[in-house]
């Protein structure tokens, strides 16, 4: 749909897991909507950072992983027939609630009642360690910022670096397939689930996995992007080498708003502040769920971001049909379009 001419009731940014269920909540309330984001492909972080990591803290799943989150979501709005326009990104936004229009860099116009801000962090990008030769091994996959298939580690020698819960999780969850884990971090102490710490602790305590603290990465060691070792340093300057043939770094995201910071609405440290109860930004009509939205008490949790989904969605209802009372039904009453 490249250069598309778009007409639709809501427009949604981010099509990760929050801007996909959003999409539904509005179908299920009989408004349009489109779909836009930044990637190639639907799934956000889930999938472009971890498609394999379970995620425990989606109800009714006991464990599932961020690709087949998606996949899930994906079946839950297919009835409703969303279009989607991906590799996308929004560049400006003008106009007022009921009649906005949007326009992508790639030269999508799209013309919306109402908008839905999906769009996680933002931007996002890891933050990379300042190693020399880094790119070189990027380039053949030794170093790497996330996880998408663990067969790629089987039978491999790892250093996992950072002290949060992606570096512990995937230092877990690796050990069942690689043959060393070097676990490093600047700091004795991490931040993780208390769940997860147990856990590590009894994986360093079986040898599965070694912990390597207080240290810093220090250098790079191998030839054309093939990784043999990674050289470890304490702040006092003592050294030591790890066999490695992969180096995963879990420092975080770098994280951007991009064109939304020009949008006029209201920020606080790359995040935007919304009315709890609606979600709406300062903007009228244009509203903000999952990561980037931001108000006294969230949580940064998915299911957290479907609330906000479905307040958002209702609130939208009285912008994109004035003149009509939205009279609540629950889903097992009215069902899904389409559906027998």
């Amino acid at each position: 749909m490249s250069g598309a001419t778009v007409s639709t009731d809501v427009v949604i940014i981010g099509a990760g897991p929050t801007g996909l269920f959003a999409a539904f909540q509005c179908s299920m309330l009989k408004m349009s909507c489109v779909l836009v984001d930044a990637l190639d492909e639907i799934g956000g972080q889930c999938v472009a950072l971890y498609p394999e990591k379970p995620i425990y803290d989606i109800p009714a799943c006991p464990a599932i992983e961020g690709g087949e989150l998606i996949e899930k979501l994906s079946e839950q709005i297919e009835p409703f027939s969303i279009p989607r326009l991906l590799g996308r990104r929004v560049e400006r936004l003008t106009g007022s609630a009921g009649d906005f229009r949007l326009e992508t860099g790639k030269g999508d116009v799209i013309h919306a009642k109402a908008v839905v801000i999906a769009a996680g962090a933002g931007a996002f990008g890891p933050n990379r360690p300042p190693l020399a030769g880094l790119e070189d091994y990027e380039t053949t996959g030794a170093v790497r910022y996330s996880v998408r298939r663990k067969a790629d580690f089987e039978g491999r020698s790892l250093v996992i670096a950072g002290g949060g819960d992606s570096a512990i999780d995937w230092a877990l969850s690796l050990s069942r397939v690689a043959r060393k884990i070097y676990l490093v971090h600047r700091r004795d102490k991490f931040r993780a689930a208390p769940e997860s710490l147990s856990q590590l602790e009894e994986a360093i305590a079986s040898g599965v996995v070694e912990k390597i603290t207080p240290y810093q990465l220090k250098a790079l060691q191998g030839t054309d992007g093939k990784l043999t070792g990674v050289d470890v340093a304490t702040l006092e300057g003592a050294v030591k080498t790890l066999e490695a043939e992969h180096l995963l770094a879990f420092f975080g995201l770098a994280t951007d708003l991009g064109p939304i910071a020009q949008w006029g609405i209201d920020q606080t440290r790359s995040t935007i502040p919304v009315t709890p109860s609606s979600c709406q930004t300062s903007l009228s009509g244009v509203y903000a769920i999952g990561d980037i939205a931001t108000y006294p008490g969230k949580l940064k949790l998915i299911l957290q971001g479907f609330s906000e989904a479905a307040m958002a969605a209702h609130a939208i209802y009285a912008i994109v049909h004035p003149d009509q009372a939205l009279h609540f039904e629950y889903s097992t009453s009215k069902g899904v379009p389409g559906s027998a």
